[in-house]
């Protein structure tokens, strides 16, 4: 029994986190202080106000945690992993996710490769951006490959020149032959370096040298080959007026402004790089009554921060933070470099902030019906169906579906919406083990069963929380008594409780009710509840046919090589490379075999086996 008045008196004078909990030992909500005794005794005192929704919070816990830090820092960096896994009811939360594109590098490479990547490494690639249109990117990249000539392929060079033909880029005067060895690596690498130059936004030289190419061509009367260079122009000229010059320091920033209303907020973001401003990006909050703007930018800095792979040097911000040198402590040691935080009050930086700020207030303006709207899909969506069925709440639903050709390849999905929305990191897929034949009862038993005596050995051995250690609220059978039956027997064998409704179909196959404690619910179709059921039961069909037909494919796709041991992927291609027909392989002799790229003698021996032991026995 947890007497919240004894674990009070427990709580150390020492810098960390506390994670409250409620009756369904679920977390409510994570908080870092300076003093844990301190902070966490204010929750419980009538004399200190903490606001209508802290006063919720408080009513609602029914036990808490503690983890002690060695300072402020480390707490902040845990509070947001915590806040980034759990997702508390009560913690100011980013509504989305956004990862941003990159140019990429590849220097480590002895032909370097321009590409498109979601994520910044620590190898030996130079990164351009975070940028915030993956559009923009792609034709950037599209571009340096036309001016510059490189190679778009993925072989390994130098071990691959003279393997293969080359390719249509080659023939189409787009890459200079580098798998044929027509250009050396130093020659190649001043294309490199010309486009490096290029990217960092050194646009004149280029821009003269198509003009004066496109000049030449028309003077010639190559009229074809001057258009190209004109194209060419037109799209440097484009990535030119893009670059809006902000100042002249060549610094990189992050503009951060908030415009809040009673029940929403957004941030807007303006990214500033090398001086130049390349996007913004706006972000929606959850607020409550007692949320203010300084408190809630904090919330979005964690969180954005602790999510992004590119801390800027400086970080210009509408309103003074109370924990500004902790948050600047912690973002400097992400960096590996000092960071600043500042909050101006004249000056250009200072009218940057107000545009960000109208920016924001715009965006909050016009998309209050639009959040209203989505809210009513998803979360409102939720609601009704947690109405409709007598639950208090529903937060989590997963569904389950079955898969298969005449028993062939049988296989189940299991997908989950989270808020009214698909939680994609979550789904899982299970490939039927004990059951063969079209028995879709039998492999929804086994398909339950596993997933929760997963999840359940998961909880026993402490395991980190993941897809299967967090239960459903509800469970959504695609079917009605006899698939809700089968779920609640697997439930009771595993002694768990949770409720399961039965999706009914009409007979035009089309979700006509709910089943649910043995009796058919209808639904309104108009309603959004009645559309968030459908949306699940599709995605469950439709994940389960994809892994399905995946699985079909691989077994079409399968060679008589996959069985003979030691023959991998490379090896495979060689003998297919190198003989004709598996007659000609039968044909030839361990010594043959043995000659062929990748091969060794062994290998050669278990191929030569492979067709005169079974083949011959047939």
């Amino acid at each position: 029994m947890f007497h919240i008045e004894e674990e009070l008196a427990k709580l150390p004078d020492q810098p960390g986190v506390y994670i409250m909990h409620d009756a369904n030992d679920t977390i409510i909500y994570v908080g870092k202080a300076r003093s844990l005794t301190k902070r966490v005794h204010q929750y419980f005192q009538p004399s200190h106000d903490e606001g209508i929704r802290k006063k919720q919070m408080v009513a609602n816990i029914d036990h808490f945690e503690y983890i002690v830090t060695d300072s402020e820092l480390e707490a902040l960096v845990l509070e947001c992993n915590l806040i980034k896994e759990h997702r508390p009811k009560y913690n100011t939360m980013l509504r989305d996710d956004k990862t941003y594109p990159y140019i990429k590098v590849t220097l480590g490479e002895p032909f370097p490769r321009v590409l498109f990547s979601r994520q910044m490494k620590k190898d030996r690639s130079k990164y351009f951006g975070p940028f915030t249109s993956a559009g923009a990117v792609k034709d950037t990249i599209d571009l340096v490959h036309k001016i510059y000539h490189l190679r778009t392929c993925n072989k390994k060079f130098p071990e691959a020149i003279g393997k293969d033909r080359p390719c249509l880029n080659y023939h189409m005067k787009q890459c200079p032959g580098v798998c044929q060895g027509y250009i050396s690596e130093a020659e190649y690498r001043k294309n490199v370096e010309g486009a490096i130059d290029f990217l960092n936004g050194n646009y004149q030289p280029v821009a003269k040298m198509l003009e004066g190419k496109m000049q030449d061509a028309a003077e010639a009367m190559e009229f074809e080959k001057a258009a190209s260079y004109r194209d060419l122009l037109q799209s440097v000229m484009a990535c030119i007026q893009k670059q809006k010059i902000t100042n002249s320091d060549g610094e990189d920033k992050d503009i951060i402004a908030i415009a809040t209303s009673e029940e929403d907020a957004v941030v807007q973001v303006f990214f500033i790089r090398n001086g130049k401003m390349i996007g913004r990006d706006h972000f929606f909050l959850n607020v409550r009554v007692d949320d203010d703007a300084p408190g809630l930018l904090e919330a979005f800095m964690q969180q954005f921060y602790s999510g992004t792979p590119f801390i800027p040097r400086e970080v210009i911000v509408q309103e003074e933070l109370e924990e500004a040198e902790t948050i600047e402590a912690w973002l400097s040691e992400k960096r590996g470099s000092r960071v600043y935080i500042h909050t101006p009050k004249k000056g250009a930086k200072e009218q940057l902030v107000e545009l960000a700020l109208k920016n924001a207030q715009m965006v909050l303006d016009q998309d209050k019906e639009r959040i209203k709207k989505e809210e009513g899909r998803t979360i409102g969506a939720m609601k009704e169906i947690a109405e409709l069925i007598g639950l208090p709440r529903i937060e989590r639903m997963e569904a389950y579906d079955i898969s298969n050709t005449n028993g062939f390849e049988s296989v189940g999905s299991m997908v989950v919406f989270e808020r009214g929305k698909p939680l994609r990191s979550d789904y899982r897929k299970f490939k039927l083990r004990t059951v063969t034949g079209p028995d879709d009862y039998g492999s929804m038993r086994e398909v339950l069963t596993r997933r929760f005596k997963h999840g359940l050995s998961d909880r026993e051995n402490a395991v980190e929380t993941n897809s299967f250690t967090k239960f459903p609220d509800v469970i959504m059978m695609d079917g009605g008594r006899g698939q809700v039956n089968i779920a609640l027997e697997v439930l009771a064998d595993l002694q768990l409780h949770i409720p399961v409704c039965g999706m009914v179909k009409d007979d035009h196959h089309r979700t006509r009710g709910l089943y649910y404690n043995n009796v058919e619910i209808p639904i309104d179709k108009g309603s959004e509840g009645f559309k968030l059921i459908t949306r699940l039961q599709d995605e469950a069909h439709r994940f389960a046919i994809e892994y399905h037909r995946s699985l079909r494919g691989k077994a079409q796709t399968k060679s008589f090589l996959d069985d003979i041991p030691g023959i991998g992927p490379a090896r495979r291609k060689a003998l297919m490379r190198h003989y004709a027909s598996a007659d000609d392989m039968k044909a030839a002799t361990v010594e043959d075999l043995a000659a062929v790229e990748s091969m060794n003698t062994e290998a050669a021996q278990a191929v030569y086996d492979y067709f005169h032991k079974d083949f011959d026995n047939q």
